[in-house]
């Protein structure tokens, strides 16, 4: 029986590498967007079904879901993908935009598994695989907001993953590195108005810092395999890195104590 995966976020990056990912291995696929106009070139694929969806807006998440159902039958996998950062000094963001980053990358998150929970309840078998980073691990400057939603996204993943295996549903988190994407344009809100004196020594050494880096971005395509592992592999997994920057940060902050950690960061960063 052919299997069919939900991802949110679908209309570029990751979510879309995943989406031509799966549908080439013959899955169903449901690629969700804000936007379906962005959508049109996935809506040519054979079995897949583009819909709208907004994380922040629970009538568009209810109604994905249904149409999901109504075309595939079932939700085999569900990828949270959606997500954005808000970077910056904190100061910088009002309540609105405070808000907004944990709407859309925790909030949101939350409910559209909230809806496809009792499908994959009911059959007693799915596979939720949530979009973490390796900020959910690891902390950079000025990605306060950021991290704190991706921090979230772990905690709520890993009590999930002890909730829903007595139901036969794994859970499973990816942690990207650096990912060539348009993350940093699209996906990316950066608060320094107005300016504050105090924090722009930091911040034009952090991107100066982004602009110098030796460090190469991965693929999409590369977590998207990821991805296709933890979906397909079978095992109670729980975490996946993407990328060889990913690797190696995250091994060291597990290896190294907070103080070595931070000041090797800083090092690195020029701070």
């Amino acid at each position: 029986m052919t299997q069919t995966i939900l991802i949110t976020g679908a209309s570029t990056g990751i979510g879309n590498a995943v989406a031509r990912h799966f549908q080439a291995r013959r899955w169903n696929v449901v690629a969700t967007m804000r936007n379906t106009e962005n959508g049109t070139q996935l809506a040519a694929l054979e079995n897949v079904l583009v819909t709208r969806l907004d994380v922040t807006d629970d009538a568009s998440i209810r109604a994905a879901v249904a149409a999901a159902l109504d075309q595939f039958g079932s939700i085999d996998v569900l990828l949270n993908n959606a997500g954005y950062g808000a970077y910056g000094p904190l100061e910088n963001f009002d309540s609105d935009r405070i808000r907004r980053q944990f709407d859309t990358n925790v909030i949101g998150l939350l409910e559209v598994t909230r809806a496809v929970l009792p499908h994959m309840r009911n059959r007693r078998t799915g596979c939720i695989i949530n979009i973490s980073s390796i900020g959910g691990q690891m902390t950079f400057p000025l990605c306060t907001l950021y991290h704190v939603t991706k921090f979230a996204v772990e905690g709520l993943s890993e009590a999930l993953h002890f909730e829903l295996e007595t139901v036969g549903i794994r859970v499973k988190i990816i942690q990207p590195g650096m990912i060539a994407t348009d993350f940093s344009g699209r996906s990316f809100d950066f608060a320094n108005e107005p300016p504050i004196e105090e924090y722009q020594e930091i911040i034009q050494k952090f991107m100066a810092s982004q602009a110098n880096s030796e460090m190469q971005p991965s693929p999409p395509e590369l977590v998207a395999d990821v991805i296709w592992n933890a979906a397909t592999d079978g095992s109670d997994r729980l975490r996946y890195r993407a990328g060889a920057d990913a690797e190696m940060l995250l091994s060291n902050r597990k290896a190294e104590d907070d103080a070595s950690f931070i000041a090797g960061l800083k090092s690195m960063l020029g701070l």
